[in-house]
């Protein structure tokens, strides 16, 4: 993997990432929010539904990596529904290192789902490990799982700011990744709450009506900075930041 910007050179993802302490940046009432998204060439999100055919293992590399700089990841449930998640970190090793940086042993998982429409057999839900919070407009209640979980209830939709406020406020979370879906990413996006996006751009063709990284309208244009840029084997790994 080489750096194209800033400073020209060999790098890695563990290097590159290193030095990323999102949980240190006060944003006045709300977690510092990062999204993070792999796209083909084309601009497509997904291939057959999910996400996993557009990166590379660097790509995987850099998800998992990411997810460890955070206190929590957030998802919507479409994204759950694809995609059926299990437990965020998986390695001892880097749980305590984890530990070591002053994050939580485990990311809490948070989910974005209006109607509690979600897999319940998948593994984040019953492999009995971890920390889930799930965030809904729905009355219903959420089945027994193994792993532990926490419902908060919106009216009539899930308020994405007052969500944000919740978990700085009462959860103490001071750094969130969104891993999407494109429709969660709008709602973050349009309410001027996300601070950072990191862009994986595949070099591939897919073509099709899949989403793209946002769907939706916005309120307007959303300028960005160009905070790095890596490559490696034709893969493209952007860091972009809010203006």
């Amino acid at each position: 993997m080489r750096r194209l910007l800033p400073d020209p050179g060999p790098t890695s993802v563990a290097e590159q990432l290193e030095g990323y302490r999102p949980w240190e940046e006060d944003r006045d009432g709300r977690p510092l929010l990062a999204v993070n998204f792999a796209a083909t060439v084309d601009g497509r999100a997904t291939i057959a539904g999910v996400s996993g055919p557009i990166g590379s293992e660097t790509d995987t590399e850099m998800l998992l990596t990411l997810r460890t700089r955070f206190d929590a990841v957030m998802i919507g449930a479409g994204t759950m529904r694809a995609e059926r998640y299990g437990r965020l970190v998986n390695d001892q090793e880097v749980r305590e290192r984890r530990e070591r940086l002053g994050l939580p042993h485990d990311p809490l998982m948070v989910l974005v789902s209006g109607r509690l429409d979600l897999p319940w057999d998948a593994p984040l839900f019953t492999a009995g490990a971890g920390r889930v919070l799930i965030f809904t407009a729905s009355e219903a209640e959420p089945p027994e799982t193994a792993t532990a979980l926490q419902v908060v209830r919106h009216e009539r939709f899930v308020n994405v700011v007052e969500a944000l406020g919740y978990l700085r406020q009462e959860r103490g979370v001071r750094a969130v990744l969104c891993e999407g879906g494109p429709g969660l990413h709008n709602q973050l996006q349009g309410a001027g709450m996300v601070d950072d996006l990191f862009l994986t751009i595949a070099p591939k063709l897919a073509g099709g009506d899949a989403p793209r990284i946002i769907e939706g309208d916005l309120p307007g244009v959303t300028e960005l900075k160009l905070a790095w840029l890596l490559e490696e084997d034709g893969e493209l790994f952007a860091r972009y930041r809010r203006r």
